[in-house]
């Protein structure tokens, strides 16, 4: 056998062959395979510690592997892959569309945007309904949510104008900061920049400049001591690797840096915080 689906007809034939006998000796079978799984499941958990200390490189050359990530999938030791999140923002909307139209009512995706906000319109009968907020935050924002647990708003679009809006969340002012010039900002480095207690960090690739949260997405570590090579930065402390252009961590799904709007003006850098 040489590849994963071979395995997988392999097992399945046990298993349809196990299930035309009796319940005792099923029961035997499964307490079996129980304890078996059990003991590889620590196993492998103890394996995955030990690479993660040792070589990050080596422990995401081996999930490359159909086989051993379809076990480790198995087992709860790795996330399944997500759809793309505009996929799953749409995917929520057709989950409560139908509840609107039967009141004469639809919903429309007018944007996602970046890190966690999605803003929607309500539109027909739902546009003007008294109850529309209650729409929003009781099924819409809910159902959005379920779908994408990074999402933090659901903003509702006004329909008068395309860029007003009333938020289901109290809406906090934000502000636009000076916080650095261009050629403070290194080429495929960063630079750590401290302000009314945000700590950022600010990476460049030619023109593009980028903004994200000084935290390693997962247990919140200063990524200022990190290395930065060939454009991705490694967390000093567990290893977790992220792509600086694009804040994407590569080393666990869903888990990607938090990131602050940014503009240029002339040759300074200005970045918005809420």
């Amino acid at each position: 056998m040489t590849n994963l689906e071979e395995y997988i007809r392999e097992i399945d034939r046990f298993e349809a062959i196990v299930s035309e006998w009796d319940e005792s000796q099923r029961c035997v079978v499964v307490g079996l395979k129980t304890a078996i799984e059990t003991l590889h499941k620590a196993a492998l958990t103890n394996l995955i510690k030990s690479l993660k200390q040792e070589s990050m490189s080596a422990l995401r050359k081996a999930v490359e592997d159909e086989v051993v990530y379809a076990v480790l999938l198995y087992h709860d030791l790795v996330k399944p892959p997500q759809p793309p999140i505009l996929e799953r923002i749409q995917a929520a909307l057709e989950e409560v569309r139908p509840s609107l139209q039967s009141h004469q009512g639809d919903i429309e995706l007018v944007a996602f945007k970046p890190p966690d906000t999605v803003e929607v319109k309500l539109v027909g009968t739902c546009s003007n309904c008294p109850a529309s907020t209650l729409t929003l935050s009781q099924g819409v924002e809910q159902a959005i949510k379920n779908h994408c647990p990074e999402i933090n708003k659901v903003v509702a679009v006004n329909d008068s104008a395309a860029n007003s809006h009333s938020s289901l969340l109290p809406q906090k002012s934000v502000a636009w900061v000076r916080v650095a010039t261009i050629d403070q900002v290194p080429e495929s480095g960063i630079l750590t920049v401290n302000f009314a207690g945000n700590s950022l960090i600010l990476s460049r690739k030619g023109t593009n400049i980028v903004c994200y949260r000084n935290a390693c997405s997962h247990l919140a570590s200063p990524l200022d001591s990190g290395k930065v090579e060939n454009g991705i930065l490694t967390c000093a402390e567990h290893g977790f690797q992220y792509r600086l252009e694009t804040g994407e961590c590569l080393t666990a799904p869903d888990m990607s840096l938090v990131s602050y709007p940014l503009q240029v003006r002339e040759d300074k850098v200005f970045v918005q915080l809420g």
